[in-house]
């Protein structure tokens, strides 16, 4: 169902987000991301004398390496453009995120690492949320031992996580029936 239909208004900011995921040859993942933000209209900038409207204000790219296990064994971020020129000196700390795993307390690691002004908040936010979601969805559907899939006593990870895997709901009913917990039909 698409969206209501808005009341007049002017395009002024247009943020672009685009994450891959890709399996490598020597069996690591490589997941990146950017980030681009451009303006409708131009404005003033000592660092860069300007920003001509539709030229990007931020264009930021990140790149993890990281095993099956979601386990990070490189990262690499460039700043291409900021509106500061201070901007790309941050990226070498994200080299930090090796040895980190995405999963529970990421973004509390991601903050610990990177959080103020020991990271870059739009590259921050790129990966908390962004990249992290495509890592996930590259990597989990393909593993040999399908996460999707519950252990011996374990529930599915993705039990609960939203509307479609509701312990309640259809998809669990048919897919792990043994835990789903909606109306049964009496006989």
């Amino acid at each position: 169902m698409p969206l209501s239909k808005p009341l007049p208004r002017d395009h002024i900011h247009t943020r672009e987000i685009k994450c891959l995921g890709f399996k490598r040859a020597d069996g690591l993942w490589d997941i990146e991301g950017s980030i681009i933000d451009t303006k409708t209209y131009s404005f003033e900038n000592e660092d860069r004398e300007g920003v001509a409207s539709g030229e990007p204000v931020h264009h930021m790219i990140i790149r993890v390496t990281m095993d099956d296990n979601l386990i990070i064994h490189n990262a690499e971020a460039s700043t291409i453009s900021a509106p500061y020129s201070i901007c790309p000196s941050i990226t070498p700390a994200f080299e930090k995120l090796k040895g980190e795993q995405i999963g529970p307390g990421w973004r509390n690691r991601v903050m610990t690492l990177l959080g103020k002004t020991a990271g870059c908040t739009h590259l921050r936010d790129l990966l908390i949320g962004p990249v992290a979601v495509t890592a996930y969805q590259s990597i989990v559907p393909r593993k040999k031992d399908n996460e999707y899939e519950p252990k011996r006593s374990k529930s599915p990870a993705l039990l609960n996580t939203c509307i479609a895997f509701s312990d309640k709901g259809p998809i669990v009913k048919k897919r792990w029936p043994k835990y789903y917990l909606g109306k049964q039909k009496s006989q």
